[in-house]
């Protein structure tokens, strides 16, 4: 379960994932599988070798692409994702979602 965006901010996220950038959506997220996590960043982009050669530069595996929808997008959480915003400048997420 999703929480704690504006629709403009998933609007903006899906154009540009649309466009072939990697972008990034962070929002709130409860899922029984991960108690310990309370936020998601999904890192998004519609060109999948894009997407797979920049999570290569974290340890991202190609097969951890999330394809199930139009979006295409690693689903980050835990310390990977504190340490992925921290490397990509998004200081206003770490500050926003308290991570």
């Amino acid at each position: 379960m999703a929480f704690g965006i504006q629709r403009a901010e998933l609007l903006e996220w899906k154009a540009a994932v649309r466009q072939g950038k990697v972008a990034f959506l962070t929002h709130y997220w409860l899922d029984d599988r991960f108690p310990s996590c309370k936020t998601v960043t999904k890192a998004g982009c519609a060109d999948l070798e894009k997407l797979a050669e920049w999570g290569r530069q974290y340890g991202l595996k190609k097969e951890w692409i999330d394809l199930r929808n139009d979006y295409p997008h690693f689903d980050l959480f835990g310390e990977t994702e504190r340490r992925i915003l921290q490397s990509e400048g998004l200081l206003d997420q770490l500050k926003r979602f308290n991570l």
